[in-house]
């Protein structure tokens, strides 16, 4: 039996566990926390759902009948322990153990990784795992921009906002109108606090829900292409909630189709800009004192400022040199899974194809398990798979995605893993390491 590591017991974690475990491998799960779950345990109270409670789900597992369209935080959090309980994970998780080092055996002339990785944790060597599932996330390492000058008010990342009770002042400002900046500006509107929020570049806004339904979830959207979808997309938002130049401040999109630039699932924040508890700022060019300077050479002072900014990617358990990285993030191929430089090493969940995230992950450990399967027929001769889809795909340095994109990607990469079994299977008797892959 193969011996497989899975770090984090977020959703993505579990997600691999279970595959895993269902493919019959023996696998153990480090986690640095006491739980299961990831951020859903830390996110703003205020945090909902942007995809529906149907459409989020783990295979098979779906979400209870009870829950709103959109369950808030604290529902998913339940929902993924639950599964995690339903499937007997938690005996298998090793909680408040966090991965210090992921090191690959030194095999000589062959691909690094291809004989295993030794994994160290903070309770020590855990030994020789013949791969490694990398499920720790990147919603973590909070990104903040340097700006000129001293803010002398208080400042925090979204990650560590829970509510308004942990902000100084009645004048906030949110930087970034992602879907979580537009939540926590709205947020402090619905506390009848003044929020501004700075968007530098114009976006697209979609609602929640078109005709009263989520708008995944519209029957006759389906029966159009990716490319149709998107046109629909923003003329039944033109319809409901009007276009940009509709709010003051906004800028307009500079890109032409959803898929083409950044899109915010949040028609309250529109809400509250007409009813002028948000107001819209441009990019930021200084601090003095709480006075904070804007690009287009306004002024305002402000109590409080939250960065809604981003996250890096970050991967600390891995030497820089073990796999190759570009732009601040790993250059992968296989719909994400395969980081450049080294085998039998997989990432999952670190792309974000727009959408429903949690069946994302299930996807992923399936195309996984594949890999895994050609590994351990080509034997000790090793098989230099991230190697091959390196000649046969391009790089991949998003994290965001278009989701049609990426559903592209993936079934590329099955096509690859069915040429890949057919060959050996057409060589009987000559090892998988040997049979031609160009």
């Amino acid at each position: 039996m193969t011996r497989y590591c899975v770090i984090g017991a977020g959703a993505a974690g579990v997600s691999a566990l279970q595959q895993l475990r269902q493919a019959g491998h023996e696998v153990e799960c480090f986690e640095k926390t006491d739980r299961v779950g990831g951020h859903w345990h830390t996110d703003y109270e205020a945090l909902h759902l942007i995809t529906s409670r149907d459409m989020t789900m783990f295979e098979d597992f779906p979400m209870p009948g009870h829950y709103p369209h959109f369950p808030r935080r604290d529902q998913v959090r339940e929902y993924i322990e639950s599964y995690a309980r339903h499937h007997g994970h938690y005996d298998l998780i090793n909680f408040d153990t966090e991965v210090l080092s992921v090191t690959p055996l030194d095999v000589g002339s062959g691909p690094v990784g291809s004989a295993g990785w030794r994994v160290t944790t903070s309770r020590g060597d855990e030994g020789i795992f013949d791969g490694v599932l990398v499920a720790n996330g990147h919603l973590w390492s909070p990104k903040i921009p340097q700006v000129p000058g001293e803010f002398a008010g208080k400042q925090m990342h979204s990650s560590e906002y829970n509510n308004v009770g942990d902000l100084d002042g009645d004048r906030i400002l949110v930087v970034g109108a992602g879907n979580s900046g537009c939540d926590i500006a709205v947020d402090v509107a619905q506390h009848r606090r003044e929020a501004d929020i700075v968007m530098r570049k114009g976006i697209y806004f979609q609602p929640k829900t078109y005709f009263g339904v989520p708008r995944q979830e519209v029957p006759f959207l389906g029966q159009f292409s990716p490319d149709e979808q998107d046109l629909l997309s923003r003329l039944l938002a033109r319809v409901s909630i009007g276009e940009n130049k509709n709010y003051p401040g906004m800028p307009e999109p500079e890109v032409r189709t959803l898929a083409d630039g950044a899109t915010t699932a949040n028609d309250l924040l529109l809400y509250w800009v007409h009813h002028g508890r948000v107001g819209i700022r441009p990019g930021i060019t200084r601090f003095e004192g709480n006075t904070v300077h804007f690009a287009d050479g306004s002024t305002r002072d402000y109590d409080s400022i939250i960065w809604a900014t981003g996250f890096n990617v970050n991967l600390p358990f891995l030497d820089t040199d073990q796999i190759t990285w570009r732009s601040g993030v790993p250059v992968r191929y296989a719909g994400g899974i395969l980081p450049e430089g080294a085998e039998k090493l997989y990432f999952v969940g670190l792309i974000a194809p727009r959408g429903p995230q949690i069946p994302v992950y299930g996807v992923q450990t399936k195309v996984v398990g594949r890999m895994i399967a050609l590994h351990t027929e080509a034997g000790p001769q090793g098989l230099a798979l991230t190697n091959y889809f390196s000649t046969m795909q391009e790089p991949e340095l998003r994290v965001d995605i278009v989701r049609a994109i990426w559903n592209d990607q993936m079934a590329d990469t099955e096509r690859l893993l069915t040429a890949l079994q057919a060959s050996s299977e057409l060589e009987r008797g000559k090892p998988l390491s040997a049979v031609s892959m160009s």
